[in-house]
C-alpha cells in the first residue's frame, strides 16, 4: 500500500512505496534532501514531521534524539510512512543543480584495470544512459552486503559507459569484493546518480572566477570527470588540478592530465608526492596537496572556487591553507562519503556546506 508524501516548503507531493524510505522516494522524484551516510548515522537528513504517521527505522539514538523524536523529528534515510504525511526540510536553492532522478541501471563490467596497486578502474556499461552532473556517484550493488557508494570518474557525456576507480579499504567487505571477485563480463546493478557536488557554473561565470580542484588518492574521480567536462565544454577560465599520492606508484591518470596540460594552455596539472623515495627520478613537486596548492599560488587563492576531494584529513588541512590564503566558505565545497566511524565524530558549525 502506498500513501502520499507531501514536502514543504515546495508543496510537492509524491507517492511512496510501502517500506520505501521518505529520501529514496524523493531522490527518485528528483527532489533533493540534504542526506550525507544514507544509514542513519549522521544527522544530516533530519526532517520535521508536521502531519501524519511514521516510523523511524534504523536511526541512530545519537543522530536522532529521543527528545527530537517526542518534537516530530525524523531521518528521512530510514522512515517510512505508516499513513499520509507532511514534512518541513530544509532545502538550498541550488541555481546549478539539476535535481535528476534517482534510477536504477542493469550494467555489465566491460573491463578492469589496475590503476595503482590499491586502486582498480572498473568500467561499466549500462543498459540505458546515465544522466549525471560531473562530482556525483553512485551506489553499487555488492552481493550479500548491500551498497556502497563510489564517485563517477569519467565525464557525464559518456553517459552509457561509466568509469569508476575503487580504492581497496582495509577490511572493507564492498571494495574486497570488487578487487578480488569482480571479473570484466560480470553483471552488476547500480543506482543513481546521488550527490550535492557539482560546479557552480553560474557564479564562475558572474563572478569570473578560476576552477581549483585538489584531490588525493580516489578522490580524484570526481575532479576528472569535472576537468573532462570543462575541458571537452571549451571552458577558457583558468583550471588547476592539484592531485596528491604517496609515492609514483599510486599516481594514476597522470600522463592522461600532463596531455590534457600541454593541449589546453589554461589548464594547469600539479602532482605531488608526500611520500616518494629520495634520489627517485620524480621531478614533480613532493609534500602533501595543501603544500603544493600553497607554493603553486603563493598562498593566494582569490579569483577560485576550490573543490575537494579525498581522505578527510587531507580535506582539513586544505581548507585550512585555503582559508589562511584568503578563501572562504562560500568559495570551497566539498564531498565526503560519511562511514559509520565518521558520523560520530562532532562537525564544525563554522562549515555548514561542508
Amino acid at each position: 500500500m502506498s500513501h502520499q508524501l507531501t514536502i514543504e516548503p515546495l508543496g510537492q507531493t509524491i507517492d511512496v512505496e510501502e517500506g520505501q524510505t521518505i529520501l529514496d522516494a524523493a531522490l527518485r522524484a528528483g527532489i533533493y534532501l540534504p542526506h550525507a551516510c544514507g544509514h542513519g548515522l549522521c544527522g544530516t537528513c533530519k526532517v520535521q514531521v508536521s502531519d501524519g504517521e511514521i516510523e523511524h527505522g534504523e536511526a541512530s539514538g545519537f543522530a536522532l534524539m529521543d527528545y527530537e523524536r517526542d518534537e516530530g523529528l525524523c531521518l528521512a534515510c530510514c522512515a517510512t510512512l505508516e499513513s499520509d504525511v507532511v514534512v518541513e526540510a530544509e532545502i538550498d536553492e541550488e541555481p546549478d543543480a539539476l535535481n535528476l532522478q534517482v534510477q536504477d541501471y542493469a550494467g555489465r563490467v566491460t573491463r578492469i584495470e589496475d590503476l595503482t596497486p590499491t586502486i582498480k578502474g572498473v568500467w561499466i556499461a549500462l543498459d540505458a544512459p546515465i544522466t549525471f552532473q560531473a562530482g556525483q556517484y553512485i551506489n553499487l550493488h555488492v552481493p550479500g552486503e548491500g551498497t556502497r557508494a563510489f564517485s563517477i570518474a569519467s565525464a557525464p557525456g559518456e553517459s552509457r559507459e561509466i568509469e569508476l576507480n575503487i580504492r581497496r579499504v582495509p577490511g572493507g567487505m564492498g571494495t574486497a569484493w570488487v578487487h578480488d571477485r569482480l571479473q570484466a563480463g560480470d553483471a552488476v546493478k547500480v543506482t543513481g546518480p546521488y550527490g550535492r557536488f557539482f560546479i557552480r557554473a553560474s557564479a564562475h561565470a558572474k563572478e569570473n572566477l578560476g576552477y581549483l580542484f585538489l584531490a588525493g588518492g580516489s578522490g580524484l574521480s570526481s575532479p576528472r570527470s569535472m576537468v573532462l567536462e570543462l575541458l571537452a565544454a571549451g571552458e577558457d577560465r583558468p583550471i588547476t588540478l592539484v592531485n596528491g599520492a604517496r609515492n609514483r606508484s599510486e599516481l594514476y591518470h597522470h600522463d592522461e592530465f600532463v596531455r590534457l596540460a600541454q593541449q589546453h594552455p589554461h589548464f594547469t596539472y600539479v602532482a605531488a608526492l608526500s611520500d616518494e623515495p629520495e634520489g627517485s627520478d620524480w621531478d614533480g613537486a613532493r609534500g602533501f596537496v595543501h603544500e603544493a596548492a600553497k607554493a603553486h599560488f603563493s598562498n593566494d587563492f582569490r579569483g577560485h572556487k576550490a573543490y575537494l576531494c579525498g581522505p578527510p584529513l587531507m580535506i582539513d588541512a586544505c581548507i585550512t591553507t585555503l582559508m589562511q590564503g584568503r578563501l572562504f566558505e562560500r568559495d570551497i565545497y566539498t564531498e565526503k562519503f560519511i562511514s559509520a566511524a565518521d558520523a560520530q565524530q562532532v562537525r564544525s558549525p563554522l562549515f555548514k556546506k561542508i
